[in-house]
This record gives structure tokens, sequence and C-alpha cells, in this order.
């Protein structure tokens, strides 16, 4: 999650038309502690039962896997990468082209 923070600005349009929503099976005042403590900028939920992860296909035994949903301004689905690889520059290239298909209007203007 650091690299998503560290790259907020770049991957995520420094939150212009996009929510970034971390959705973890820890609790929510560890979220919360860790969060502020951290700095991230974007939101966390907590799953303890993996009910939001196993509706959307991404639990995975104990833990979920790293998933990335975007979702459009019209609340679909618009890309996801299910198994993000935190560890690859290229998952981040793929990530913040797929969030900007996303939130750049019908036609390409500005």
């Amino acid at each position: 999650m650091e690299a998503y923070r560290d790259q907020y600005a770049t991957l995520f349009n420094n939150g212009k038309k996009v929510v970034v929503l971390g959705i973890s099976v820890d609790a929510d005042t560890t979220l919360s502690n860790w969060a502020r403590e951290s700095g991230f900028p974007n939101l966390f939920a907590s799953d303890p039962d993996q009910t939001v992860a196993k509706l959307y296909g991404s639990a995975d035994s104990k833990y979920d896997t790293r998933n990335v949903f975007i979702i459009g301004p019209d609340g679909r689905i618009a890309s996801r990468i299910m198994k993000f690889n935190v560890l690859s520059g290229d998952a981040y290239t793929e990530l913040g082209k797929a969030v900007m298909a996303t939130v750049k209007p019908a036609g390409g203007s500005h």
C-alpha cells in the first residue's frame, strides 16, 4: 500500500475524479491507526469475513489477493487487475493508464 500512497498523485490523478479504497481483512481499528500513522490519502474498509472479497472473486484462502478494481463515473467496474504485482513497475504503469482512461472525459477533451 505504501507504493499507492507514494505514487498517489500520478497513479490516481491526485484524487480528482478518483476514489482509492483499500479493503483488508484487518480490523477497522487496526486499519484506521495504520493509515493515519502512515499518512495515506486514500480510504480503507475492513472486510474481516471476506464478504466483499468473495463477491468480487478476490478471496484467496485466509488472505485477500491484491486485486485492483477501477470504478468508472457511472459506478460500474471499468477495469480490473487481478493479482496485482506490487513489486512490478510495469504493474503500476498499467494501473496508471487504466485510471487515466477511466477519468478522461469522453472525446478526450479537458
